[in-house]
């Protein structure tokens, strides 16, 4: 990898306000490369810093994942526990035959608050709904249990953000703690990430970026920047909106690959494909338990990874096995992360 083409293109990036985040790449216990580049805050031209805390959307389902793990290998319920059964209330049109399983592995079936292959949008759904009344887990329930099955549980695969949702309520009639505290307590604490939490947009907090996508005129000439701060609830919930650094981020994933959270056994489990959901000219995209995974066609595990996008958000945590190479890059933009993500790939 040069580090010196790689410094170059993300700077170009940063010049033409294309990315705004940091980049972090590490192999084993090296730091191959480190960078921060753009604004934490562009109202008050606040520069992020390898220490600034980014929303990582969906790479929450990643914290959720291991938690939900951690409470099956307590005993509290299994894999294949039947979520209606467990949580024993109205969950509407969610199938009783819906396992615990099947929400980690996308392959429910449920509907979701905004089933975006069919062209539905998340931002959309605060236009309806006041998006600051959206705090506890359970209020996300009026969003998507009223919808249809895409397909029965077991059938199909097809990304699901309320799966997640579901899998917190395990965890909060499990743990008797509501999932924010779990997942600080049982996560972070134990992994030894200090710096993260869940942070919400409308109370003060330290070094945590304010996420603003560019606003174009009728040219592609970027005229503004607009917040994201109606975008979705205000705070981190069990499908997305964790705050991490960069380092931290990688912290977790050692911890896990390390036996530090689950036995492992367990770890094992998580760092095995379940469902196929693509298959591509040299091999499969399959979700596991949180992650995803690219094999080639002799099945072996080329990277895996999560990834998350928000309005205003854009992270991904890849993991390259044959060379135990991570890449974290974590962005206060929407479309950040995805080019220097290419670039690096290139690299490697």
């Amino acid at each position: 990898m040069d580090i010196n083409d790689l410094e170059t293109s993300l700077l170009k990036l940063e010049s033409a306000d294309q990315f705004s985040g940091v980049v972090l790449i590490t192999q084993g216990e090296e730091t191959l490369y480190e960078g921060s580049f753009g604004f934490a805050s562009r109202s008050w031209k606040v520069k992020n810093t390898l220490d600034t805390r980014f929303d990582t959307a969906s790479i929450t389902k990643l914290f959720t994942a291991v938690s939900v793990l951690q409470l099956i290998e307590r005993g509290d319920f299994t894999l294949d526990t039947k979520i209606t059964d467990y949580l024993d209330i109205d969950l509407g049109n969610v199938s009783k035959e819906v396992t615990v399983s099947q929400l980690l592995t996308h392959s429910s079936g449920i509907g979701d608050d905004a089933e975006e292959d069919n062209g539905e949008k998340y931002a959309d759904i605060w236009r309806e709904r006041t998006n600051y009344l959206v705090t506890k887990t359970i209020d996300f329930l009026p969003q998507f249990i009223h919808k249809p099955a895409n397909f029965a549980p077991g059938q199909g695969c097809r990304y699901c953000n309320c799966a997640y949702i579901l899998l917190g309520l395990a965890i909060e009639k499990a743990s008797g703690l509501d999932y924010r505290d779990y997942v600080v307590k049982n996560i972070f604490q134990r992994a030894g990430m200090s710096h993260s939490g869940f942070f919400r947009f409308d109370q003060s907090a330290e070094k945590v970026a304010v996420g603003a996508d560019p606003v174009f005129n009728e040219n592609k000439e970027i005229i503004g920047w607009q917040k994201n701060i109606y975008s979705f609830p205000p705070i981190g919930s069990p499908d997305a909106g964790a705050h991490v650094t960069a380092g931290e981020l990688v912290v977790f994933l050692r911890a896990v690959q390390g036996n530090a959270l689950l036995s492992s056994e367990m770890t094992e489990a998580f760092f095995t494909p379940r469902t196929q959901y693509r298959e591509v000219d040299e091999g499969t995209r399959e979700f596991g338990y949180g992650l995803w995974f690219a094999l080639n066609k002799e099945r072996e595990i080329l990277c895996y990874q999560k990834e998350g996008v928000n309005a205003g958000v854009s992270a991904i945590l890849r993991h390259y096995p044959g060379k135990d190479l991570t890449v974290v890059i974590l962005s206060n933009m929407e479309s950040g992360v995805w080019q220097p993500m290419e670039i690096i790939h290139k690299l490697n």
